[in-house]
């Protein structure tokens, strides 16, 4: 604590006030009953391949949507309800699904691709969304979650890194306090082995004491990926890792091919990752990339920008899936990663986080759970109110920096969370099926969706947002129809040229 204490008094102020987040959102679009949605992305909502706000992620029915990066929580809570608003006015009766864990698909090949148009970046984007399908399955993919993008000013590779080992030691915490997905629909695990209960008669099933079940074993894991012990040490350790699992051919996925009997393509590359997006992990280092640019070389060349938090569930009981009080808690606890000591990992240690996380996600609101903490095992609640508690100074210094009393309600509001089980969203979205769904979290979730198309559909939304968005829209399709037309390299060779090693930069 008193190194924290050190390196918090030795922040300049600019560098509170400079903190930068951003929010990319994922949600999948259904119909009024349930079902997924199989109608192409809204034409009016504009170009999923340029649009810099409204896009897709591996489904053309999941919609992905993009804040910029700003100064102020507020505003960054205020861009991204505007883009919902958005949103809402071009899906007629449809609604996004406001659950992390989807219901009501459909085969696992009928579940739509993400579509980006005929030139070369466009295909290669659906092509690697093919190949995720082939290595994880549709359903995987369709698991949605909410990104939380954030950069101080001054931070070098090293700070970064430091922010990311503890990240990675710490994440539970997030998981406890904001995991909201702890049951699914029960078609959603047909033909594949878990250990999911029954929940009532209500045809849904989950884990007593399950926080996140996105981030456990049902959600985004790839038994692939585990074997990949990705070093968070220093950009070029992790640099070297990410280089290997681009670049080696991984037997299973050789297999797969790169097209099938009949031509078509089947994936990108038949390396363990096919491109850097592809590997998991609850948080990344990011660097916006020019065009053409592979992230890996991105980062080598001009070095880390931002983090990417990558395990927060979207919250069913608040309309944009994220609210500014949870935004402002992770500001705290990834300035309490920055600023606490970081030693170097270990493989053992990375295997020990990888048994955490899961245990936080399957079974972290169960009484006494215990997690691994070096040698010795650490009570889970105790952990969480520990870390709440040396968040205190760093929110009287944000509140200081900022004005007002915002994060410091932030982290009360986590202090009476850490102390009451119930009152976890996990815990919450299991009451409410139970009480008002007949124990059906597809009843739930539903209703929840509902109330969320009205709440956004209600706001007022004046003539010169309506303008902003529809020139939005039109600049997007304009931008890819000259990259359409400034293509005249083969998709093969240009499939090959881009996922060149010497791509990656050294």
């Amino acid at each position: 604590m008193g190194q924290l204490l050190d390196r918090l008094h030795a922040l300049p102020s600019a560098a509170l006030t400079g903190m930068r987040r951003g929010v990319e959102k994922e949600s999948l679009r259904i119909e009024a009953d349930g079902a997924l949605a199989a109608t192409p992305h809204p034409a009016a909502l504009g170009s999923a391949l340029t649009h810099p706000h409204i896009t897709t992620d591996f489904s053309e029915s999941q919609i992905e949507l993009v804040t910029g990066a700003h100064a102020r929580v507020a505003d960054c809570a205020r861009e991204l309800g505007e883009i919902h608003q958005c949103v809402y006015r071009h899906l007629g009766e449809q609604m996004l699904w406001v659950g992390s864990m989807p219901c009501g698909l459909p085969s696992d090949d009928a579940i739509p691709l993400g579509r980006y148009g005929s030139s070369n970046v466009g295909r290669s984007k659906n092509v690697y969304r093919m190949g995720l399908g082939y290595r994880y399955g549709r359903r995987m993919q369709t698991i949605s979650g909410i990104h939380y993008n954030w950069s101080m000013p001054g931070l070098s590779n090293d700070d970064y890194f430091g922010l990311i080992r503890n990240f990675r030691r710490r994440s539970f915490v997030l998981l406890y306090l904001f995991g909201a997905s702890p049951a699914v629909c029960s078609n959603f695990v047909a033909g594949r082995e878990h250990r999911l209960q029954p929940f009532g008669d209500g045809g849904s099933l989950y884990l007593p004491h399950a926080t996140s079940l996105r981030m456990g074993r049902l959600g985004y894991q790839s038994d692939a990926q585990a074997a990949l012990k990705a070093s968070y040490n220093s950009l070029d350790s992790y640099g070297a890792s990410l280089q290997d699992a681009l670049t080696r051919p991984y037997p299973p996925y050789e297999a797969i091919g790169i097209r099938g009997p009949d031509g078509e393509y089947r994936q990108l590359a038949t390396s363990l990752l096919q491109i850097e997006n592809e590997f998991y992990g609850t948080i990344r280092p990011k660097r916006v990339i020019r065009p053409g640019e592979r992230p890996l070389h991105a980062l080598r060349e001009r070095g880390v920008e931002y983090v990417e938090v990558r395990c927060m569930d979207l919250d069913p009981f608040v309309p944009a899936g994220i609210e500014a009080q949870t935004m402002r808690f992770i500001d705290l606890f990834l300035l309490h990663c920055l600023l606490s000591p970081s030693p170097p990992d270990t493989p053992d240690e990375l295997q020990a986080l990888g048994r955490n996380q899961r245990l936080a996600a399957e079974r972290g609101r169960e009484p006494g759970l215990t997690l691994q903490h070096g040698d010795a095992q650490v009570p889970l609640l105790d952990a969480v109110a520990q870390l709440v508690d040396e968040c205190r100074p760093l929110a009287q210094a944000l509140d200081a920096a900022h004005g007002g009393s915002l994060y410091a309600a932030a982290l009360q509001s986590a202090r009476e969370v850490a102390a009451d089980a119930a009152a976890t969203p996990s815990a919450r979205v299991l009451a409410a099926m139970r009480t008002d769904f007949q124990d059906s979290y597809l009843r739930f979730i539903r209703a929840r969706s509902q109330h969320t198309r009205r709440h956004f559909l209600e706001q007022s939304w004046s003539a010169a947002q309506q303008r902003r968005f529809e020139a939005l829209a039109a600049e997007s399709v304009a931008a890819q129809r000259d990259i359409e037309a400034g293509d005249t390299m083969p998709f093969e060779q240009y499939r090959q040229a881009y996922l060149s090693p010497q791509r990656l930069g050294l």
